[in-house]
């Protein structure tokens, strides 16, 4: 009040307005007693949020508030009441359980949620503590500078607010009460896993463990009166806790047994859902039971502000991206990925050659789906003549491109765009187990790399110099059956004009090698799933099958397909991809289509038929040119999208970009071939 009247008076008698600190102009309105908590910290923060991207000082201007509240006793007396009583009249307990922690609606609720709350905010209830945050840090970014606030500045502030004098006061018999509550109803929480029936699906062995459980809620319990004893009688020992934390930790072994299982047998959703919002429990478990016995003893007044500050700092952050879709499936898409991505890196070692056998067996299997692309070419080329509606048009070109695909795929061949989706995965697997500041691992990487090089190389000449080839001799066989030519000038240039690197060609083969990426982990995704739902013994029960076949083939039908689940649905679904992206195009109005390099390779043998190889030698080195740089682009995106998403999922980072460059350029200037060709004999280590 005197602040404001002193305010008035300057205004009244004229006298210039100084420019004020804006840090201490909002501290200062904490020495009002009368004031609203939530408006002061709302504006507090605000001056403290960076005003633009540019604005990297956030860390500094909190440094400067601590700094003002150690040099004034009155402000920070009068700062420390408002910030407790605050938070102490709130209701905690959903902040303690919830703040952090997966919610238990399950994945898609929680997705619409989220979605939802794009659209209409929700409101919050300023009596939580929880919805309260939303309030104070009321941007979406502000946990991008909160997450740069050093730990000792957020340790240096908690000290500020809670000295030995306030851990005895009534408003912090309060937090703890509700800290008790929470580590109850986490209990409880952890405790119902022990008859949920999707664990016990995932680990055979779970009935073993389910005392675990049990016995983690009757501890719990224990803990809980026997702390509320020790707060009522103060001569009276607290429990410390140390039995609670070895159940837990028992609960969490289990969880992690069954995560590890997951990776080899497979895994959904739910299960991943499960798994971290158990584990996400039993750690706040830990952080409350941590905070309550540190704070009970006055010897380790602390530890217990340092795990106080610890947690607060992580739920705040938590908090505000509660409505960030990226960071809600950030925290359940690691199992997933991981045993994707695993998946895909198993099938990715098979288009590695490491011997000249494998290397012959690569260029003859990618001969062979370069046959196949030239007669798919074909189809499609047709199929285009019969100017069918949209839909008729898509279903068609999926169908063709889907269907020969998977043909391609179940005999056995290999095009060469479905590699790098599939050995990016291998090469990130590698990453994540070689150890690269020694030599021998950097060289193990380099051999990898460059049997990746000519593996590559081989599935692509083996397409590209097949599927040429046999459009040419397609194209003039039928033209003498027929005495037509199978494509006209029109069409002809019309092929010629998509292979050219200064149109929309480039953009479009971007598109196929997204396609390609998605397709790895389309595959990986239904590896996964077949196994996790026993996709092959559930088919080899079905009636009719036994029927047809008898109970031992229906037996190897299923396990056939099983084995297989991945690559069929990864090849079709690519296919339709493929087919009907450029539809999608007409019906949008935008430039979408695709360019994939097998099959611009059959289009420019087509186009030279139409034209009966009269175009300029010009012309035919251009669009040579082009069916080259489409193929780098597919390869390039692919491979990219793929490692990068593969490396994500393990958790791996690569800071040995110097070494491996210089390894490589000495591997080229040394044994160039090796990139090109296999090596003529391998030892029996290799």
């Amino acid at each position: 009040m005197i602040n404001q009247l002193r305010a008035v008076l300057d205004w009244f008698l004229g006298k210039p307005k100084l420019p004020g600190d804006p840090i201490a102009d909002a501290l200062e309105r904490y020495r009002d007693a009368d004031a609203d908590t939530l408006e002061l910290t709302r504006r507090l923060v605000a001056v403290l949020r960076p005003q633009n991207r540019r604005d990297l000082a956030a860390s500094e201007r909190f440094q400067a508030m601590l700094d003002r509240l150690e040099a004034d006793d009155g402000l920070r007396t009068a700062f420390r009441g408002h910030i407790v009583h605050f938070i102490a009249t709130r209701r905690l307990v959903t902040f303690f359980t919830e703040s952090g922690v997966l919610p238990g609606t399950g994945f898609f609720s929680e997705w619409w949620r989220i979605l939802g709350s794009r659209l209409l905010p929700e409101v919050p209830d300023e009596r939580r503590l929880k919805d309260c945050l939303h309030v104070i840090y009321d941007r979406a970014s502000d946990w991008r500078w909160l997450e740069h606030i050093p730990a000792e500045s957020s340790q240096r502030f908690w000290e500020l607010i809670a000295p030995d004098e306030e851990l005895r006061n009534i408003d912090w018999r309060g937090i703890q009460e509700q800290m008790l509550d929470a580590v109850l109803l986490l209990a409880h929480r952890v405790s119902g896993l022990g008859v949920e029936s999707e664990l016990m699906r995932a680990s055979p062995n779970f009935d073993d463990d389910t005392p675990r459980f049990v016995a983690l809620s009757a501890e719990a319990l224990d803990f809980v009166n026997a702390f509320r004893a020790a707060l009522n009688e103060p001569e009276q020992t607290p429990d410390d806790g140390s039995q609670l934390l070895v159940i837990a930790d028992q609960c969490q072994d289990t969880l992690q047994r069954i995560r590890k299982r997951a990776l080899t047998v497979g895994t959904s959703l739910h299960l991943s859902y499960l798994l971290t919002r158990s584990e996400q429990s039993l750690e706040r478990l830990r952080d409350l039971a941590a905070i309550l016995t540190a704070g009970q003893q006055s010897s380790t007044r602390d530890e217990a502000v340092q795990a106080w500050a610890e947690f607060a700092h992580a739920a705040f952050l938590a908090e505000n991206r509660r409505n960030s879709l990226r960071f809600y499936l950030a925290q359940l898409s690691h199992l997933l990925a991981v045993r994707v991505t695993e998946n895909a890196a198993r099938s990715g070692e098979h288009y590695i050659c490491e011997s000249p056998a494998d290397y012959g067996r690569m260029w003859r299997s990618a001969a062979g789906a370069g046959v196949l692309i030239g007669l798919m070419a074909l189809l499609k080329i047709k199929a285009a003549a019969l100017h069918a509606p949209l839909f008729g048009e898509a279903f068609m070109y999926s169908m063709i491109y889907g269907l020969g695909f998977v043909i391609i795929f179940l005999l056995g061949m290999t095009v060469a765009t479905k590699q790098p989706a599939m050995t990016a995965q291998t090469l990130a697997s590698l990453l994540g187990d070689l150890k690269l500041s020694r030599s021998a691992d950097l060289e193990r990487l380099v051999d990898v790399i460059t049997a990746v090089s000519r593996s590559q190389l081989a599935a692509i000449g083996g397409n590209v110099m097949v599927a040429l080839p046999v459009a040419i001799a397609v194209g003039f066989g039928l033209g003498f059956l027929v005495d037509l030519p199978p494509i006209t000038v029109d069409k002809g240039a019309h092929l010629i004009a998509d292979l050219d690197p200064l149109s929309w060609a480039l953009p479009h083969a971007a598109i196929a090698g997204f396609y390609l990426f998605l397709s790895g982990l389309i595959t990986g995704y239904f590896d996964n799933r077949a196994a996790y739902a026993d996709i092959g013994p559930r088919l080899a029960r079905l009636r009719w099958l036994r029927a047809l076949f008898g109970q031992e083939r229906a037996g190897r039908i299923g396990a056939y397909i099983q084995e297989r689940l991945g690559g069929i649905m990864g090849n079709f679904l690519f296919g339709c991809m493929l087919g009907s992206t450029g539809v999608i195009g007409t019906i949008l109005g935008l430039p979408l289509d695709i360019r994939h390099i097998a099959f611009a390779s059959a289009n420019l043998g087509y186009a030279l038929v139409g034209f009966q190889f009269a175009l300029p030698l010009k012309a035919i080195a251009w669009a040579a040119f082009g069916i080259a740089a489409i193929g780098f682009t597919n390869l390039a995106v692919s491979f990219t999208l793929a490692l990068r998403t593969a490396m994500r999922a393990r958790g791996v980072q690569f800071e040995h970009g110097g070494p491996l460059l210089k390894a490589l350029w000495h591997r080229l200037r040394q044994q160039p071939r090796s990139f090109f060709l296999p090596p003529r004999q391998i030892s029996a280590d290799a």
